[in-house]
């Protein structure tokens, strides 16, 4: 992630959860399924455009409710890897992805409630 400073943790782990989504989504096509996959792909990949506009935030209520609306995403993301799982529309080990949407939502949970408490 030459882009990226390397210290940002939430930056990185979300910008490449986004390519994932993306290449999940790309074998949910090529398994003939089109319905869910639209929703991963779209709330998957908000994840860190919504962690690069708290980056850029003009105040640090607008950096937590930008975070707040990622961590959002975030579980919308998780609800439909759930969703996925249970119902095998696809053939594609969803456990990784699980648990690595799970380690996102703890992050962003601890940043927003620490910097909710130092507001």
């Amino acid at each position: 992630m030459k882009n990226f400073k390397e210290d940002n943790l939430i930056q990185t782990k979300t910008f490449e959860f986004a390519l994932r989504i993306i290449k999940f989504y790309t074998q949910c096509k090529s398994q003939n399924e089109f319905i869910l996959s639209k929703q991963i792909l779209r709330c998957g990949t908000s994840i860190g455009a919504n962690v690069e506009e708290a980056i850029a935030a003009q105040s640090k209520k607008d950096f937590i409710s930008k975070l707040s609306i990622a961590n959002k995403e975030a579980r919308e993301t998780k609800y439909w890897l759930k969703l996925y799982q249970s119902s095998n529309l696809v053939q594609i080990e969803i456990d990784s992805y699980l648990n690595e949407i799970e380690s996102i939502i703890n992050i962003l949970t601890k940043i927003i409630k620490t910097s909710s408490e130092n507001l």
